[in-house]
């Protein structure tokens, strides 16, 4: 029995999806800066899937910019407003984002820029009072990530951006884990920007996109990372990957249309999961619960158990899952996330997440949780 249960790192491609991203590419092959049919043709299939794209958040398609993904999206912005200054400003960030925000942060650090880190609690939460606090006159990006990829938690994102609205500050999200999963409306969520993935819900790697609010980024735009060609409005410069950019419509429209229904389905799946390794001595959870918390992640450590041996035994019984973050799962260091969250090294080194998909139903939950007694109480 194959049971996959890292969606947190990639999703499976969709069918529908694989057949229209071939489709394009047989017949949709034209340069879509060229002024002829062919070039028009591949026009079309970019300008529909940014409405595709802008519909599952709600957004004004004019501020849909593609990308190859979420890590280029967070250095677009946390870069891209770095440049507009001719010396080091003010950042803040949580001390828990995804290191596609941390490490640009790391790398402008050492080169000048003042970046303050956003404690959290044992949740993985910050406190928007001391975001509050923490704001300068010389602050001039705040990126605080809407789900955290290890623990699964979401931070209060509309708190958040309202301060850094009130405050004239831009604020940056990275909804990566989030889209798809949970409901996102940039016209009520006061965001600047927002970072997008298509293989976290079901696209394919390769593709992404950011979100710029056009009635704050245009007073305050970010500079180009790639100069070139000027596409994507003069942001990301380089011909479109046209036949993954209408798979990642394509992945957008119908996570749109299935939020709802699987968002839900997800949540009891998860919640009947937790229940049926309560039992378990010594499988200490991690992160947020109830709505703070993504739908359909889990994540644990084990007091007597390396997480990567862990990881390793699970995947002889077939099944996936993953230690900590997938981008980082070849350290051996302990994460850096939960360690900020206030956990010891030894904890921080052993997580374990496992995360909920659309192939997942409640036969897969029990046997993942007869397997996982079986390892962890011989």
């Amino acid at each position: 029995m194959q049971i996959y249960l890292d969606h947190g790192a990639t999703t499976p491609t969709r069918p529908e999806v694989i057949d229209l991203v071939a489709d394009v590419m047989r017949s949709h092959w034209g340069n879509p800066s060229s002024l002829h049919w062919w070039g028009e043709r591949s026009t079309m299939v970019i300008e529909r899937s940014r409405l595709q794209v802008a519909s599952l958040i709600n957004a004004d398609s004019e501020g849909v910019i593609f990308t190859s993904g979420g890590t280029e999206s967070d250095n677009m912005v946390m870069m891209g407003v770095a440049r507009q200054y001719p010396t080091p400003q003010h950042m803040i960030i949580s001390a828990v984002e995804h290191s596609a925000v941390r490490l640009p942060a790391k790398f402008l650090e050492d080169r000048g820029w003042d970046i303050t880190y956003l404690e959290v609690d044992r949740q993985g939460l910050v406190n928007p009072r001391d975001l509050e606090r923490l704001i300068r006159q010389n602050t001039v990006l705040v990126s605080i990530i809407m789900a955290q990829n290890e623990v699964g938690t979401i931070q209060p994102i509309e708190k958040l951006g309202q301060i850094c609205r009130n405050a004239n500050v831009l604020f940056h999200t990275d909804a990566v884990q989030a889209i798809g999963k949970i409901k996102i409306d940039v016209q009520s969520l006061p965001v600047d920007m927002l970072s997008i993935s298509a293989h976290k819900f079901y696209g394919t790697q390769g593709i992404g996109a950011l979100y710029l609010n056009p009635l704050t980024t245009q007073r305050k735009s970010l500079a180009p990372l790639t100069l070139g060609g000027s596409q994507e409005r003069g942001y990301r410069s380089g011909t479109q990957a046209v036949a993954a950019i209408a798979g990642l419509g394509l992945a957008a429209e119908l996570a749109e249309q299935e939020l709802e229904a699987e968002s839900s389905r997800l949540t009891k799946l998860r919640d009947r999961l937790y229940g049926l390794l309560a039992d378990i001595p010594d499988l200490i959870p991690t992160g947020a619960t109830g709505e703070t918390r993504l739908p359909n992640h889990l994540s644990f450590y084990h007091k007597n158990m390396d997480g990567r041996n862990f990881v390793r035994a699970m995947n002889l019984a077939g099944i996936a899952i993953s230690s900590g973050s997938a981008c980082s799962s070849g350290a051996i260091e302990p994460s850096p996330i939960l360690l900020k969250m206030g956990y010891s090294e030894f904890e921080a080194k052993n997580s374990i997440r496992l995360t909920l998909g659309k192939s997942n139903y409640e036969e897969d939950i029990e046997w993942t949780a007869r397997v996982m007694h079986q390892i962890l109480c011989p």
